[in-house]
């Protein structure tokens, strides 16, 4: 850990500790390391500082859009944070072989399959590159969604701490079939993973995955997210 990530990380852990009622007893059950990807939902600035310092010092990564590179303070930032910039709206291939190096170098990579935020927090229909990044770095998948932050802004102007909850799921894997993974069948299984995530969230949450029940027909759940990240090490 160099300072400039030292001092973020006390910075934030500070700031979001006063500015929030965090619950994060939950965060206990992801691995202390990788090869890991946390699925997450995507409703605001205010989950980033939150989650990135409960998370830490596990080695964390995660995208960000490329065009935040422009401020000087957001990329000396996202730089200290370890994350990858991608470019919306296209296949970015770089940044996808980029988050695969890092993940089978052991890092633990959040991903928002939503690919936008949801200021109102309901789910969006998930899209499939979190599949493809599962498929080629072989890591398993464990949903962690937040809740409870939607009017941050509101509250904050009125001197009131925001509540953020983090709920943790059960890790899985992805079973592929036999046949040949067809654009269909990544975007059935990325409908899968986000449903393993609405079960997670409130039901006034769950948006595009209200009212349907996870199932698990590419899916195969792990006994413990600590024995098969011994396993994977």
């Amino acid at each position: 850990m160099n300072m400039n990530e030292w001092f973020l990380r006390r910075f934030f852990w500070l700031l979001t500790s006063i500015m929030c009622r965090i619950d994060d007893r939950q965060v206990s059950q992801i691995p202390a390391r990788g090869p890991w990807i946390l699925v997450t939902n995507h409703v605001n600035v205010l989950e980033i500082p939150v989650l990135y310092t409960r998370l830490r010092p596990r080695p964390i990564s995660g995208f960000f859009a490329a065009y935040r590179l422009e401020s000087i303070w957001m990329r000396w930032l996202l730089h200290a944070f370890g994350g990858i910039p991608v470019r919306r709206g296209e296949p970015d291939l770089r940044a996808l072989r980029e988050a695969v190096i890092q993940i089978r170098s052991g890092a633990i990579f959040a991903l928002a399959p939503e690919g936008t935020r949801n200021p109102q927090g309901v789910l969006q229909r998930g899209k499939a590159g979190v599949v493809i990044l599962a498929q080629r770095s072989g890591a398993p998948i464990q949903p962690v969604v937040h809740f409870g932050d939607v009017h941050w802004q509101q509250r904050l102007k009125h001197l009131q701490r925001v509540p953020f909850n983090i709920a943790v799921g059960r890790p899985f894997r992805i079973a592929l079939p036999d046949q040949r993974v067809s654009g269909q069948i990544r975007q059935a299984i990325t409908d899968e993973i986000m449903m393993q995530m609405a079960a997670l969230l409130p039901e006034e949450y769950r948006g595009y995955y209200a009212g349907r029940h996870p199932t698990t027909q590419f899916l195969q759940y792990l006994e413990t997210a600590e024995q098969d990240s011994k396993r994977l090490n």
